[in-house]
């Protein structure tokens, strides 16, 4: 398992890691459908703070294998086994999303979690094993990883007025541990394959809020025949998905990752920074399907709480897709004032008659914006190939 050439030509994504995406999808499905759920029964801070650790948990195991892929992955018979074993832990994982959100129960998405990140630790092992020139910072990941899943299952035995605190600094333990990590070297991963990954991953979970959103529209449908209000939410939602995945493709990522000292020190902020974007996907959907309910007298929440749960979401995606993936492609004011204006004109449509369709229509403004910016430009250059 030597260190794999991070300049490969045509390097893509495998079909292993395709269905390892395709699993997590399953957590974040559960995920998104537990926050609909809290948000239904106006349980909304500790719904929304039970959304945002359990996301965390889903996202960073996707992530901390995502880039070791692209660094290590001689696709032989023990690699693909313990992928296998990881991708077990990720389902485990998702059937306790619920129990998680309804009463805080942790054993069985920590079962899940330590299962897969574990599987991790013993490959960054075989990695120091193979790739002495990296030796030092693969048996860091190996030992910071270990140590960490320890601290989780230690933490079920914490009493429940100190979880929530024992949770925020493992949070943190966990994300120090590439930085330390990669502080004694970085791994070779692959720009365009990352990109892919991360904008594969992007789809997925557009996919899956497009698809809780259907869910929740069509059985309010069912229960009301139909009314103009839930036809906005349908419109509405629909939009705001297209334009999202307008807005994110608009730029390459792999350009921002080109392997450069300066994109080794930016990478940090781009990879994390996808936590927001991956999140907030994800809940746009819950937040849909709160709507829907709200609009059909299924729930208690006012307006303008019911509206929050639409924009919101899609404020914070719109705001990191900005920040993270466009905003380093922009060189004038004129090209970067739109994108903070809409995000704050989305957070005011929370008091609108029609959020979802009028952030919809904001962030299709955004979309002819980045279209007519992108053709008035010309082909950026690829930094890849510099």
């Amino acid at each position: 398992m030597r260190g794999r050439d991070p300049s490969e030509p045509h390097r893509s994504a495998t079909s292993l890691e395709l269905l390892f995406d395709l699993c997590f999808v399953v957590a974040v499905a559960q995920a998104s459908k537990s926050l609909h759920e809290a948000l239904t029964h106006g349980d909304h801070g500790t719904g929304v703070l039970r959304f945002v650790l359990v996301f965390f948990t889903i996202w960073w195991a996707w992530m901390n294998f995502t880039w070791f892929a692209s660094a290590y992955d001689p696709d032989d018979a023990p690699y693909r086994l313990t992928v296998l074993v990881q991708i077990t832990g990720s389902l485990v994982l998702a059937a306790g999303v619920s129990r998680a959100f309804e009463d805080g129960d942790l054993r069985v998405i920590t079962i899940g979690y330590v299962v897969l990140r574990t599987a991790l630790a013993a490959l960054w092992l075989r990695a120091a094993r193979s790739d002495p020139a990296r030796r030092r910072t693969t048996l860091r990941f190996a030992l910071g990883v270990t140590a960490c899943q320890v601290c989780w299952v230690g933490l079920l035995w914490l009493p429940a007025s100190a979880r929530l605190t024992g949770i925020v600094v493992m949070i943190v333990a966990e994300v120090a541990v590439p930085v330390w990590a990669q502080s004694a070297g970085m791994t070779p991963w692959h720009p365009r394959h990352i990109a892919e990954r991360y904008e594969l991953f992007t789809l997925i979970v557009l996919g899956e809020s497009v698809a809780a959103a259907t869910v929740a529209v069509r059985s309010a449908f069912d229960r009301h025949h139909g009314t103009g209000s839930l036809y906005a939410v349908a419109a509405g939602g629909l939009l705001m998905v297209y334009a999202m995945w307008w807005l994110y493709f608009a730029k390459p990522a792999h350009t921002l990752l080109a392997t450069t000292h300066q994109a080794h020190r930016k990478r940090f902020t781009w990879a994390y920074g996808h936590y927001l974007i991956f999140a907030s996907a994800a809940a746009e959907g819950a937040g849909l399907a709160a709507y829907a309910d709200h609009v059909t007298r299924a729930t208690d929440t006012s307006p303008i709480v019911a509206g929050a749960a639409v924009t919101l979401p899609a404020a914070v995606f719109l705001i990191t897709v900005w920040a993270i993936h466009l905003r380093p492609h922009q060189t004038t004011a004129a090209e970067r004032i739109p994108y903070p204006v809409a995000a704050v004109g989305i957070l005011l449509a929370a008091a609108s008659p029609a959020p979802a369709l009028a952030s919809g229509a904001l962030l299709a403004a955004l979309g002819v914006v980045a279209t007519v910016e992108r053709r008035r430009g010309g082909p950026r250059p690829d930094l890849t190939s510099a």
